[in-house]
């Protein structure tokens, strides 16, 4: 199977995140000739050149009819690799859904208009990257074409940038001045910016790579469900780790403990997995196992089983959280109702501390919080296994996201 990157685009609105996604579908022909003709053509008539970001409008739209292509990713393609682009919407109304895409990638790019320079929602979208503990990150000068390609503007707007970034604990691997509209620096280097000698953003993707440190971590595999046909397969995902045919294993938190006799994956019979794989395994004991709960092996260090975490969360309700209301708290499979003393209240896009004794967290604050759960739960400490150390917050609907960075009081 061919080697997929997962990438997230981020930064504020109107800075060109759809022309560059355009513009790298277009560059790496990853286009049918039929949806670019499409696209010339619906151009062609509103007196206009190829605008790059209709190209995804057009693939927007085509995904609100259920046709072609996936709902929530894009793909494209160079000679090392493909790439998968998960969807992360700029408005500030869409943060929760790019808390929920940037969780699932591997890279980032951080877009900024050079004539703009930084603004809120790009500091925003840096905390947030940041908070997900991404390492590979692009920062790309977005719209060198309406500041004539001067170098001047160029490194005032990496300063600025890279202030903040520092202060996020951010250290971007490139910066790097681009064009989208015009193709500068996309896919190809270009006069107009040659007083630049490093790479292009497709060079700099290029230059990343997949992390397998998942695979030589502790397994980690949350149920998902459990099936019941001929067989009883235990689906979910890998967490981290690797699964074996003959693993002795143990469920958490009962503590039961069985071996597993098959792993299967889409009617194919695997005698192994690692993290990221989606597979079913059957276990030669009926132990009892249900959703929520995590699936580890025996003699590798256990999870944490708490009901008291220490972390930090970020609030995308315009209705406010006031300590004493209680919300459900979701981690990989598992569900369970908690209560929230906060901490401390940050202002997400200057990082300023806004309380050391505040009550309640308002729309777009950052804040540190200890979370008390109704019953113990599987966790970990982000910076050791992401998935199980990453959570949302819900009423009817996604309030908040956050990170474990701590147990107990």
């Amino acid at each position: 199977m061919e080697e997929r990157l997962k990438i997230v685009i981020v930064g504020h609105v109107d800075h060109g995140k759809s022309t560059l996604i355009g513009r790298l579908l277009y560059d790496t022909d990853s286009l049918p000739e039929s949806k670019l003709k499409e696209i010339k053509e619906f151009c062609e008539a509103l007196g206009k050149d190829v605008e790059f970001g209709y190209v995804l409008d057009h693939l927007e739209e085509e995904r609100k009819q259920g046709v072609t292509i996936d709902t929530t990713q894009t793909f494209f393609k160079t000679k090392k690799r493909e790439y998968v682009i998960i969807d992360a919407p700029g408005h500030v109304e869409f943060l929760k859904n790019m808390i929920t895409g940037a969780s699932h990638a591997e890279a980032a790019i951080l877009i900024v208009d050079a004539e703009e320079g930084v603004k809120e929602q790009t500091k925003r979208h840096a905390y947030i990257l940041g908070m997900l503990g991404l390492k590979q990150v692009i920062v790309v000068i977005n719209k060198m074409d309406l500041v004539d390609y001067k170098k001047e503007r160029f490194e005032e707007v990496k300063k600025e940038i890279i202030e903040f970034l520092k202060s996020l604990n951010i250290e971007p691997k490139y910066i790097i001045p681009i064009s989208a509209k015009e193709g500068d620096f996309i896919a190809k280097k270009t006069e107009k910016l040659n007083w630049f000698d490093g790479p292009t953003v497709l060079e700099a993707l290029d230059g990343f790579s997949k992390s397998d440190e998942l695979d030589k971590k502790p397994l980690r595999f949350p149920v998902q469900d459990v099936y019941n046909f001929d067989k009883r397969i235990i689906a979910g995902r890998i967490a981290s780790g690797i699964i074996t045919e003959g693993d002795e294993i143990i469920v958490f938190p009962s503590k039961e403990v069985t071996k597993v006799k098959s792993i299967e994956e889409y009617n194919k019979i695997l005698k192994e997995a690692s993290a990221g794989k989606s597979i079913g395994i059957i276990t030669e004991d009926k132990v009892f196992v249900d959703r929520g709960d995590v699936i580890t092996k025996k003699g590798e260090p256990a999870p944490i089983v708490t009901d008291t975490i220490k972390g930090h969360v970020f609030w995308m309700d315009p209705t406010p959280f006031k300590e004493g209301e209680r919300v459900l708290f979701k981690c990989a499979t598992q569900e369970v109702m908690c209560d929230i003393e906060v901490k401390r209240v940050i202002d997400s896009s200057n990082l300023e501390v806004l309380s050391e004794d505040a009550t309640t967290i308002e729309n777009r604050q950052v804040a540190d919080v200890i979370i008390k759960t109704e019953k113990p739960i599987v966790v970990e400490n982000f910076n050791d296994i992401p998935s199980l150390g990453r959570f949302v917050l819900q009423r009817e609907d996604t309030c908040a996201g956050g990170i474990i960075t701590g147990f107990g009081e």
